[in-house]
């Protein structure tokens, strides 16, 4: 199966703001904004806080959906902006969800999708209360990185081999 996606924003962190973080308050690293990013192959995005995190990672690089975004901006009257939910990759034309248990190739990259990346209590801090549980089942995709390329802004074709 072969579709057009449009790449929306690409973000990229050098330090965790939530991880191990469980009573201590949030970091506040800075999330970059990227017109291109490098996937390497088993590690994730170069340049991020999980590049290289750890063998076989299942969360080298997640996925967001741009309409899920706008649609918690709509719940709780909010105009934050979408670097808040920490993933990488955000997407306009796709149900992440689809992906999950299936290798599939964005542009010129090959990812497999391992899971949804399950929203956590931090996000009722940094949104509004209620966030987590309106984001359960849409808090975006983890996926492990199958092969070496740059993606880029901008609509690029996505085709499912499994």
């Amino acid at each position: 199966m072969a579709c057009r996606v449009e790449i929306v924003a690409l973000f990229i962190s050098e330090g965790h703001d939530f991880k191990g973080r469980h009573g201590l308050g949030r970091s506040h690293n800075e999330v970059s904004s990227q017109e291109r990013v490098e996937c390497i192959t088993g590690k994730g995005i170069r340049g991020d806080r999980y590049f290289g995190y750890k063998n076989n990672y299942k969360a080298q690089v997640t996925f967001f959906d741009e309409s899920v975004h706008e649609s918690v901006q709509k719940k709780f009257s909010s105009n934050h902006t979408p670097d808040l939910y920490r993933r990488n990759i955000y997407t306009r034309g796709l149900n992440l969800n689809t992906l999950i248990g299936k290798s599939f190739k964005l542009g010129e990259i090959e990812f497999e999708g391992v899971q949804e990346c399950t929203p956590c209590y931090w996000m009722d801090e940094v949104v509004a209360p209620g966030t987590e549980k309106f984001l359960m089942g849409q808090g975006g995709l983890r996926t492990r990185v199958l092969s070496d390329g740059y993606m880029r802004l901008g609509k690029v074709e996505l085709i499912i081999h499994s």
